[in-house]
């Protein structure tokens, strides 16, 4: 059965995903920075929180899971690499491992680059990934303690998905994602196209997430790049800006 998605912002371009599985009715979050809009969006939706998903130890996306815990009992889950820089777990997963959440089951992808110990999830009805900081929207992480080689790994972990596959990052990155791809082929016209999308999205305040993984396919430079080098490269330049 599906899973239905909204988004929570969180800081001042955060996202918390919030996801409910359609037939059971359960309940869940990924990687809640801080408590306060979690807990006004669960509220609105019934006071139900049942699973909090974290992709990273940063504490923009894991602030709030234990407070989130202590008031709706939701069991935390994260990656069995990480859990010494994690909220306690209740699950400690790894790479492959599929994670039951009502009718739906979320399979566990290792991605590190931004961090060590960075995983995804990726639920299949409808296709969704939830990539925290490794994919955003026409780009990618930074490189905190990672190398381009594991990025670049990490980004073909991807290559299995369809092209469908709703891209739900962590950040409203998007618009600054762009004029640096844009800087780097201008010639695109998918990435033209996609470029004012952004532009009249955030126009009306609304977000620019999800992407799907077939338009970053055709516009990201990062998921476009053929090396671990060249992904180095434009990383590097990314960050100077």
């Amino acid at each position: 059965m599906p899973i239905t998605v909204l988004p929570i912002p969180a800081f001042s371009d955060n996202y918390v995903w919030m996801l409910t599985d359609v037939e059971t009715g359960m309940v869940g979050v990924v990687d809640p920075g801080e408590s306060a809009p979690v807990r006004a969006a669960i509220e609105a939706h019934g006071g139900r929180l049942d699973t909090i998903f974290l992709t990273h130890h940063h504490a923009d996306h894991t602030g709030g899971a234990e407070t989130l815990r202590d008031r709706y009992g939701a069991r935390i889950i994260g990656a069995a690499a990480d859990a010494a820089r994690l909220p306690a777990l209740d699950q400690a997963v790894h790479a492959g491992d599929r994670v039951a959440f009502g009718d739906s089951q979320a399979l566990v992808l290792e991605t590190p680059g931004h961090t060590l110990g960075h995983i995804a999830y990726y639920f299949d009805d409808p296709a969704s990934l939830f990539c925290g900081d490794t994919l955003f929207s026409l780009g990618c992480g930074r490189l905190f303690e990672g190398t381009p080689e594991q990025m670049y790994a990490s980004l073909h972990e991807f290559d299995a998905l369809p092209d469908e596959t709703l891209v739900y990052c962590g950040h409203e990155y998007t618009a600054s994602n762009a004029r640096f791809a844009l800087s780097v082929s201008p010639d695109n016209k998918t990435l033209q196209h996609r470029a004012e999308e952004v532009s009249q999205l955030r126009a009306a305040g609304r977000p620019t997430v999800p992407s799907t993984l077939g338009s970053e396919r055709a516009c990201n430079p990062f998921l476009r790049a053929t090396t671990p080098e060249e992904l180095g490269k434009l990383r590097r330049q990314k960050d100077l800006l």
